[in-house]
């Protein structure tokens, strides 16, 4: 098993949630196993380690993946890391691995076993299925059977009374050492439908709670698409960004990537433009990448005097690489002077090739503060941008 993480919790009291991942999900199609093609904008594991780790109650996630697999795992669930053993053929052989690492690093109080090809689980099923462990050895989240069922060879058959009938998903939740004397006990060679129903054969009882459509899980090329329909990136997303710098002496101010004449120049520690600053800004904003400073910080000597293309073409190539494309920008001068109407055209086809969009999706306007405040005083240029962010996948 790979280190695990610090723990809020000693071993014995902790709870820990186990992800099984060691399939080869063939089904799903595409070659990749299921658990890590990637499905609303990272992979399942990926997903299932966010939703496990953002849970206040749970003090660690371990995986259980396939032999060979320590590679692919890595690199599904990367930046984050997560501790991981081998999984065995079969899942129960898989949970088994899992629970043996747990009593080797001191056991725990409360365990969750959730599948990798089911990452999309509301944080409200786990604090159900925790609370349900102050009464029983297990819990599982299950919805009501709603279809009509009915036996059928190769012809429609008699229906079956689906009265009682309930969908069991996962996660599941025991305490530890219920789930762990259940799998001690289970007799070699008999199949295992579920842990739950192990916990059973060993005399626990299992509440059940209220599942969530959320924990359908991903089997076949439809689910992906299903899931990519409901779970995926918003179609657009928009942001805005703000930005001001002072004017000094100098002979021309940078503004949208055009250098326009002038007595003065704005100050800062790259060539100050303050449109694309904000402009930057705003296509970082909408993506929920950050901000400039964090992308280029004032504080790094690289960055003194950089032309502001530099980031404004980063900031779109990042978008990019994270599903969107700019749809539209719109940016907005607020200053005195210099007159910003004579090189509108320049400047909008100068972010027109920075963001390689066609002119028309590009505005460039400005405006004055009727001589108020720092820029009607002639002190600063202020500059404000929003853009529009459609997704490309």
């Amino acid at each position: 098993m790979s280190s695990p993480p610090p723990s809020r919790a000693h071993p014995a009291e902790q709870t820990v949630a186990v992800i099984v991942a060691a399939g080869r999900g063939e089904r799903a199609g595409e070659g990749a196993p299921k658990q890590y093609r990637k499905v609303a904008g990272r992979s399942p594991v990926a997903h299932a380690l966010a939703t496990m780790s953002e849970h206040p109650a749970i003090d660690q996630v371990l995986f259980v993946i396939g032999m060979g697999q320590e590679a692919e795992f890595a690199a599904a669930i990367a930046p984050r890391t997560a501790s991981f053993v081998i999984g065995g053929s079969e899942r129960r052989d898989s949970v088994a691995a899992a629970l043996a690492a747990i009593a080797a690093d001191g056991g725990a109080r409360r365990v969750l076993v959730h599948d990798a090809a089911r990452p999309f689980c509301p944080l409200r099923v786990v604090d159900d299925l925790l609370a349900a462990l102050d009464r029983h050895d297990g819990a599982v989240p299950a919805l009501p059977v709603v279809d009509t069922l009915a036996r059928a060879d190769g012809q429609l058959g008699d229906v079956v009374p689906r009265d009682g009938l309930w969908r069991v998903q996962t996660p599941q939740a025991f305490r530890f050492e219920a789930l762990l004397a259940a799998h001690r006990a289970w007799p070699p060679g008999r199949e295992a439908t579920d842990d739950a129903q192990m916990v059973r054969g060993a005399g626990g009882s299992v509440a059940v709670v209220e599942g969530d459509a959320m924990l359908e899980k991903l089997t076949h090329p439809a689910d992906f698409a299903r899931a990519e329909a409901l779970h995926g990136a918003p179609a657009f997303r928009i942001g805005s960004g703000y930005d001001v710098h002072r004017l000094v002496p100098g002979d021309g101010v940078w503004l949208c990537g055009v250098l326009v004449p002038h007595d003065r120049a704005l100050s800062g520690h790259s060539d100050a433009d303050v449109a694309l600053h904000a402009l930057t800004d705003a296509i970082l904003g909408a993506a929920a990448l950050g901000d400039i400073g964090q992308h280029f910080p004032p504080s790094d000597p690289q960055w003194k005097g950089a032309a502001s293309h530099i980031f404004l073409s980063h900031a779109a190539r990042t978008a990019r690489d994270a599903g969107y494309a700019v749809a539209n920008a719109d940016v907005t001068i607020v200053c005195e002077a210099p007159k910003v109407g004579p090189h509108r055209d320049v400047m909008r086809a100068r972010i027109a090739e920075l963001l390689g969009v066609d002119i028309a999706a590009i505005s460039v306007k400005a405006t004055t503060t009727e001589r108020l405040g720092f820029a009607g005083r002639g002190e600063g240029i202020a500059a404000q941008a929003q853009v529009l962010l459609s997704a490309t996948r």
